[in-house]
């Protein structure tokens, strides 16, 4: 019973001995891992500062690189223009002779020949213009059904349309503004002056003395 107990002792402290020894290697471990990327980091900085003291290599994109990469983009670019073009024209051609239809051999045709060209062509031209005209009307008639429709909607909806106002700035209301604030009737404020103030009275008038001494000799 005493050889029980004591095994079990000693195996409880074996297992709180191995226990304590991974816990100081762990520690240890984690330690020495830390240390380590310090030293890494430590050196990354270290070169980093000589590459930069010293004038360092030149980056990935040189302007040398750079200049071919825009000479590149500028080839595919003209590229894809052209190709663009090209599929215009093909689309254009395309539907030139949907519309048009295959153009007539002309060469070497006598007069017959040119005359039923020629109605052929005056039918597809007459036949082209009625369904012109159709097309025309019926997009009247539908334009006018919508504004009918959009009447009614703005009836039921009790909305007021509001009829487009001309735009005018803040400024331009400030100065007629001002305009009609210093408009002055001058007119208004001149005094009234009477006509009889600068007649010259005859009556009280002296007359001078070649006047009387000619008046006396015509007496005498």
């Amino acid at each position: 019973m005493a050889d029980a107990s004591e095994s079990d002792a000693d195996r409880r402290r074996r297992e709180a001995e191995e226990a304590h020894r991974r816990l100081k290697e762990e520690e240890r471990r984690k330690i020495e891992e830390k240390e380590r990327k310090k030293a890494e980091v430590r050196k990354r900085l270290e070169e980093a500062a000589k590459a930069k003291k010293s004038g360092g290599k030149k980056g990935f994109m040189t302007p040398e690189r750079k200049k071919k990469l825009r000479m590149l983009l500028r080839k595919m670019a003209a590229e894809e223009l052209k190709k663009e073009q090209e599929r215009k024209a093909e689309e254009r051609k395309k539907i030139i002779a949907e519309r048009v239809g295959a153009p007539k051999p002309l060469d070497n045709a006598n007069e017959a020949t040119l005359q039923g060209i020629l109605k052929q062509y005056f039918q597809r031209i007459s036949s082209l213009e009625d369904v012109k005209y159709d097309l025309e009307y019926e997009v009247r008639q539908k334009d006018f059904l919508i504004n009918e429709l959009t009447i009614q909607v703005n009836d039921l909806r009790g909305k007021f349309v509001k009829p487009a106002l001309k735009k005018v700035s803040k400024f331009d209301k400030l100065k007629i503004q001002a305009k009609a604030n210093t408009e002055v009737d001058f007119r208004a404020n001149l005094k009234s002056v009477k006509k009889d103030t600068f007649k010259l009275d005859e009556e009280n008038k002296a007359r001078p003395e070649w006047a009387l001494g000619a008046k006396k000799e015509a007496e005498e």
